[in-house]
């Protein structure tokens, strides 16, 4: 029998008897429990006699209407089963928000490590490390080397124009939560502009690919998760958002020091490896890394603006507006410099 209490976000009820009908192979729910939730998409393990699933569903409340797009993700895990990429295996998808108050997926459990905190890396050895992040990188090469015609996802994103689509939408996004007036913001906005490349090269992009967004079994990354940011893209802008938060220079609190200790590859060394296994030029990647910098820097800012309006809880919001014009500030010397 199922459980008979529910979760924030997932009646037990309601998804045993979903499942009863839709996936009786699995035999009944014995239980469930919330894996991640707050501002993103909900993640919930849930048990069946023959084993567990994972569910994801939107966030509770009111969301935008481009957001949080069960379906977009759902196709795109669906998309890469035949893949090189790991990815888990796709269950089900449920469009119609009456089955449990918002659309949701299922996909295989996967078991693996998510490595959040500098504390449990540190507990790996130093040639561990380097193997994870060989692992980390050639995953990344593999998502930008997907056949999108093969996997169905031709039509993923508009074929051109991202970068430039990316700088507008984040443009406003500044413009809408910025709390102080800050002169070095608008200058970058204004250069990244005009001297971003309007012409690069388009392949998948994961959107928010970092090492606490897949599962690591021994030393390899057993599946990439958490597609819901993923389109067609520049790989490059991919690839330096990647890099902003494998590094780790102190200056502001992107990467944690998850990948600072020993053996894993320095910011540099993974482009360096990137490129070496893609074959892609890196010469514009600085500015790739400005606009990654001014990009988590509008982040922090709307983080920032939602603390001195009383809407964050819990530790670390005070500080988050002080890596706004840190980063604002080296993105724009990276541009200048360059």
């Amino acid at each position: 029998m199922a459980p008979s209490s529910s979760l924030p976000g997932l009646d037990l009820d309601a998804f045993s008897a979903w499942a009863a009908d839709r996936l009786p192979e699995h035999g009944a729910l014995t239980g469930a429990e919330l894996i991640t939730g707050g501002l993103s998409n909900l993640t919930f393990r849930v048990v069946f006699d023959a084993g567990p699933l994972i569910l994801r569903r939107p966030p509770r409340g009111p969301v935008l209407p481009s957001a949080h797009d069960m379906g977009r993700e759902y196709r795109v895990v669906s998309g890469l089963q035949d893949s090189a990429v790991p990815v888990a295996r796709a269950v089900a998808f449920e469009p119609d928000p009456a089955a449990l108050g918002a659309p949701f997926y299922l996909v295989s459990y996967v078991v693996g490590e998510v490595y959040r905190r500098p504390e449990q890396t540190a507990e790996l050895a130093p040639d561990d490390r380097a193997a994870i992040g060989a692992s980390v990188i050639e995953a990344l090469a593999r998502i930008h080397e997907v056949d999108l015609a093969a996997t169905g996802l031709s039509d993923f994103g508009p074929p051109t124009g991202y970068l430039q689509r990316q700088v507008r939408r984040w443009g406003k996004q500044w413009a809408a939560s910025k709390t102080r007036e800050l002169p070095v913001m608008e200058e970058l906005l204004t250069k990244l502009a005009t001297d971003l490349p309007t012409d690069g090269e388009t392949t998948l992009v994961h959107g928010d690919y970092r090492l606490d967004n897949m599962l690591v079994r021994g030393t390899d990354v057993a599946a990439v998760v958490d597609w819901e940011l993923s389109t067609l893209g520049d790989p490059l802008a991919d690839l330096a958002l990647t890099l902003l938060y494998w590094a780790d220079d102190g200056s502001v609190s992107s990467a944690g020091g998850v990948t600072a200790h020993p053996g894993f590859p320095t910011a540099d060394e993974f482009a360096a490896a990137y490129a070496a296994r893609t074959g892609r030029n890196l010469e514009l990647l600085p500015l790739y890394r400005a606009f990654s910098e001014f990009k988590l820097a509008v982040i922090l800012e709307g983080v920032h603006a939602r603390y001195l309006a009383g809407g964050t809880v819990g530790d670390g919001y005070a500080s988050a507006g002080q890596g706004v014009p840190l980063l604002a500030e080296r993105a724009l010397a990276g541009l200048l410099n360059r």
